[in-house]
């Protein structure tokens, strides 16, 4: 992730703010919020700014996640070429659920809140909708998950791993 972040920081268009573009990647699967601050960090953005970009710009994402995933992955299905890329990412959703099928509301706060390779509030959006966890429980879980990888990350970016980065 660390090398995605350089390329972009060096080869970011030039009609990008650096506010912009942290909360654009900050959408990026993968990337998300940990991609957004560790580039915030790069670009020397006040950590204030980069935590609301960060957390705005990981949260557009969730509502339509969580509401329209099932429905898009099932029509998406119905078609030969989308087909086994939809199979593989529910695969894999699945595969990393069983904390949150035991766990629930933790499990997915966790899930989202620690920041590891294949975590997030992406992967846990679309884990929480395939199991059909309550709405009521997976958008406090995801928004409680989203601070703690927050303040992790803010630590890692601006504290312990800021003056390597830069």
């Amino acid at each position: 992730m660390e090398s995605v972040v350089h390329w972009f920081a060096e080869n970011m268009p030039s009609f990008l703010t650096p506010e912009a573009a942290v909360f654009l990647i900050s959408m990026v699967p993968i990337l998300e919020l940990r991609g957004g601050l560790l580039l915030a960090t790069v670009l020397k953005i006040p950590m204030l700014q980069a935590v609301i970009a960060c957390i705005l710009g990981n949260i557009i994402p969730i509502p339509f996640i969580l509401l329209f995933i099932r429905q898009i992955f099932k029509w998406l299905k119905k078609t030969k070429v989308f087909r086994p890329l939809i199979v593989k990412l529910e695969k894999r959703a699945m595969g990393k659920s069983d904390k949150i099928k035991k766990y629930e509301f933790w499990g997915l706060v966790l899930f989202v809140g620690i920041p590891l390779p294949g975590t997030g509030a992406w992967t846990g959006a679309l884990i929480a909708s395939l199991l059909e966890v309550d709405l009521k429980k997976s958008v406090p879980a995801i928004l409680l998950g989203l601070c703690i990888a927050t303040i992790i990350m803010c630590f890692l970016g601006y504290g312990a791993l800021g003056s390597v980065l830069s």
